[in-house]
């Protein structure tokens, strides 16, 4: 119980410390942000509560490739935004771009072997 507490913790001190970093300087918190914070804490929680490297090193094939369809949306938002698009409807719309993305690369993925999804 007490690592799950800790986890929560440290995970939830990251996303606000980039998100009080971004307030301050937009560059700063997105280099942070674009981090792979996230992944990387997912790995020291799966080595230190299971030792199964086998796992971890199917845990970041499998981020590489879900990674890759996410960026576009990186793309679609500042534009939408700078065109005068409300943000609610602009990450609607980016979500959706995702939700297509993902369903694309998995069909991709599995001409080439690769099951990315049950």
């Amino acid at each position: 119980m007490l690592m799950l507490i800790v986890k929560y913790a440290v995970t939830a001190a990251v996303i606000v410390a980039v998100s009080e970093i971004a307030k301050r300087t937009d560059r700063i918190g997105a280099l942070i942000g674009a981090l792979p914070l996230v992944s990387i804490m997912v790995m020291i929680w799966l080595y230190l509560e299971t030792k199964d490297t086998p796992k971890i090193a199917e845990y970041a094939r499998y981020t590489f490739w879900f990674v890759l369809p996410s960026l576009p949306m990186f793309l679609l938002l500042p534009a939408l935004l700078m065109h005068g698009v409300n943000f609610w409807l602009s990450l609607v719309a980016c979500a959706a771009l995702t939700f297509v993305c993902f369903w694309l690369s998995a069909l991709l993925a599995q001409k080439f072997g690769l099951s990315l999804f049950p």
